[in-house]
C-alpha cells in the first residue's frame, strides 16, 4: 500500500477522545501531513486540527481522507457513507484501519470506480506474499519485540526513526499493523497475513538494501503470548534483524486479555527472543530495553526500575517517551 498524504483526518462520531486513537497516533508522528480534521454531530474527541469540510480539503491539497476513529466491531457507520462518497467526488483516496472494508460498501466501491480515487483497507493486504527464505540480504534490520501486546512496540520503532533521523542516518521505519500503516503511508498489516506467509511478507516488506541504511520493523504481539506468539515468530524471522529492542510495561499483573497467564521473565524474554532470531541472522543481538513507564506514579520507583534493569543485562533502559532513544541510538551506530 501506497497512500498518498497530506491527510484530511475523519472522526464522524467518535464517542469519546480514545475513540479516535488511530487518528491521534498518526497525528502526533505525522503532524505536517494532517491538514485539518471533520468531524459529524455528537462526534467527542478533538485532535485539535482544523475544522474542514471536503471541499475545503480538496481545496487545500488533501490527497488522502482518513478514517481514524475505532468503534466497537470495527464497523463503517451508516452516518458516514455520505461524507466519505462526497470525499471520493472531491479527488480524495480513502483508508481506513477498521476491520469493515470500505471496499465492499456498494455506494463507495461505486463512486470509487467512477471517479478513479483509491480505497485502502489497511487492515486486509491487497497482494500476495512468497513464503519467507531465510537467505542473507544487504542492509540493517532493527526489530522491536515485547515481552507482551500493546507495551509500545511502534513507538519505540518510530522514536528510534526519529531519534535516527535526526543523526542523519539513513533509515526507514517499516509499518506492521493498520496505525504504522497509516502514520507512514505505507506498510503490510502482519496480522491479516496467512501465516505461512508472514515472513516472507516481512522480507519484501524490508527487502535488501544498502549496507548501510537501517529497516526500523514495527513488532507485533510477543513470543510469550499463547495468542499471538505465532505473527510474532514470523516477523522475528523475516526481518532478519541486525538488532533487537525488548519494550515492556512493568505494572501489568497478567499478559494482555488472559488472566491466567503470568507476565514472562524479561530474561527469559530476551533468551527467547534472541534464539529465535538467530536462526536467520546469527549476529543478532539486543540493543535495548524500552520500558512503559506511564503507570509508575514514583519517579525513585522508575530510576530504580530502569537501573536496575541496565545493570543486569548490560543494556539501555529507557522510557522512549520520558528519555528518548538516544542511548539506542549509541549502540546501533556501533553495529
Amino acid at each position: 500500500m501506497q497512500i498518498k498524504h497530506p491527510y484530511l483526518m475523519f472522526l464522524g462520531n467518535a464517542a469519546d477522545q480514545l475513540a479516535a486513537k488511530t487518528a491521534q497516533g498518526i497525528v502526533h508522528w505525522r503532524r505536517d501531513w494532517c491538514i485539518g480534521q471533520l468531524r459529524l454531530e455528537n462526534c467527542n474527541a478533538d485532535l485539535g486540527l482544523p475544522e474542514m469540510e471536503v471541499s475545503e480539503a480538496a481545496a487545500a491539497g488533501v490527497r488522502t481522507l482518513v478514517i481514524g476513529v475505532a468503534n466497537r466491531g470495527g464497523i463503517i457507520g451508516e452516518s458516514w457513507t455520505a461524507t466519505i462518497v462526497d470525499a471520493i467526488e472531491a479527488g480524495l483516496d480513502v483508508a481506513s484501519g477498521l476491520h469493515a472494508r470500505i471496499s465492499e460498501i456498494p455506494q463507495i466501491a461505486d463512486a470509487a470506480r467512477a471517479n478513479g480515487a483509491q480505497l485502502f483497507d489497511v487492515r486486509h493486504p491487497t497482494q500476495t506474499f512468497d513464503v519467507g527464505t531465510g537467505a542473507r540480504r544487504p542492509g540493517k534490520r532493527l526489530l522491536a519485540v515485547g515481552t507482551d501486546c500493546s507495551v509500545g512496540k511502534m513507538y519505540t520503532a518510530l522514536a528510534i526513526e526519529e531519534t535516527l533521523t535526526a543523526r542523519g542516518i539513513d533509515c526507514d521505519f517499516r509499518a506492521t499493523g493498520q496505525t504504522g500503516i497509516l502514520i507512514s503511508g505505507s506498510g503490510v498489516s502482519v496480522d491479516a497475513v496467512v501465516s505461512d506467509f508472514i515472513s516472507g511478507a516481512t522480507e519484501w516488506l524490508a527487502p535488501a538494501n544498502a549496507v548501510d541504511h537501517w529497516d526500523l520493523v514495527e513488532g507485533q504481539g510477543s513470543l510469550f503470548h499463547p495468542s499471538y506468539a505465532g505473527v510474532t515468530m514470523g516477523l522475528v524471522h523475516g526481518s532478519q534483524p541486525d538488532a533487537l529492542v525488548l519494550c515492556h510495561e512493568p505494572t501489568r499483573a497478567h499478559m494482555r486479555g488472559l488472566p491466567h497467564q503470568n507476565l514472562p521473565e524479561i530474561g527469559a524474554c530476551l533468551d527467547g527472543h534472541l534464539a529465535a532470531a538467530q536462526l536467520t541472522n546469527p549476529e543478532a543481538l539486543f540493543v535495548g530495553i524500552a520500558v512503559n513507564t506511564s503507570g509508575m506514579r514514583d519517579d525513585d520507583a522508575r530510576a530504580a526500575l530502569l537501573g536496575g534493569l541496565s545493570d543486569r543485562f548490560s543494556l539501555p533502559a529507557v522510557d522512549p517517551v520520558r528519555d528518548g532513544m538516544a542511548a539506542i541510538a549509541d549502540r546501533l551506530e556501533d553495529i
